[in-house]
């Protein structure tokens, strides 16, 4: 298990799919709109720099986020794209110092954090060994949309990441189906599953992708090698509960729900701050 998630995690980091704050332009603090709610204290326009946004691209509340009213800045990851667009896309020149910059770079980047999601999945799958059969087509898929991101401002902006989401969602229900082969897991595809009582459910080899997961109580439950690819789990409880060998499953989503010591989560994944 440690040498595979290692392997995972080299191939993550070689196609940049790791955020680095450090080389982008705080391009999420401006590139994104954002409506005041639960999630954010204020209205913010896309094109317009969120007011923590600092001189160095830094947020200038970062470690006060969930107190200030911006809990939603928490659970946001852009999978590497803004240090792609940043460093790669405009070759370190930022929207500060070249205004007309501005436009083509957060539609650029709007698009990439999208085109960075679908290789961060794609990578997972190609990392599963039941999925062998399909890891031709999945590293096919891979080599084109990495050699995509790789392409000017305009191309990016202008690729068509619905009919790709399409095409790859294909592929990674077709891994993840034979990843849970043998678990007769419960099909709740885009179930509404929203403040649903599950404590100590069995869901061990569920598809659960793009399920409503919202408050859900999920205390204790089986989570072992569930599909979670685009579940919502905002504010799900997830104390106790085993996610060992989730597929799919994002350091964006666990960010959004809360657990405790006892919630057992695959490798790679950290225990948020406000658990």
């Amino acid at each position: 298990m440690s040498h595979a998630y290692d392997a995972l995690e080299a191939d993550r980091a070689g196609l940049g799919l790791r955020a680095d704050c450090g080389a982008c332009f705080g391009l999420c603090c401006v590139a994104l709109p954002f409506t005041a709610s639960a999630d954010f204290a204020m209205d913010k326009e896309a094109g317009r720099p969120c007011p923590n946004l600092s001189a160095d691209f830094r947020c200038g509340i970062h470690a006060d986020l969930r107190q200030r009213g911006f809990s939603g800045c928490t659970v946001f990851d852009c999978f590497g794209a803004g240090q792609k667009v940043s460093q790669v896309t405009f070759h370190g020149r930022d929207w500060r110092r070249e205004p007309e910059s501005a436009g083509p770079m957060f539609a650029a980047f709007a698009v990439m954090r999208q085109l960075h999601e679908i290789l961060w999945y794609l990578t997972e799958a190609l990392a599963l060994p039941a999925a062998r059969p399909i890891h031709g087509d999945l590293r096919r898929r891979r080599d084109e949309i990495e050699r995509l991101t790789e392409s000017d401002a305009a191309v990016v902006a202008a690729a068509d990441v619905a009919a790709l989401r399409q095409e790859v969602g294909g592929l990674l229900q077709r891994a993840s189906a034979l990843a849970r082969a043998g678990l007769r897991g419960r099909d709740r595809r885009g179930a509404d599953l929203m403040g649903a009582r599950l404590r100590g459910a069995n869901l061990r080899g569920a598809d659960l992708r793009g399920s409503y997961l919202i408050a859900a109580d999920l205390r204790g439950a089986d989570l072992r090698s569930a599909d979670l690819l685009g579940a919502d789990l905002r504010n799900a409880d997830l104390r106790g509960a085993d996610l060992t060998g989730c597929l799919f499953l994002t350091q964006a989503q666990v960010n959004a729900a809360r657990g405790d010591a006892a919630t057992v989560l695959p490798p790679g994944l950290a225990r948020p701050g406000h658990w």
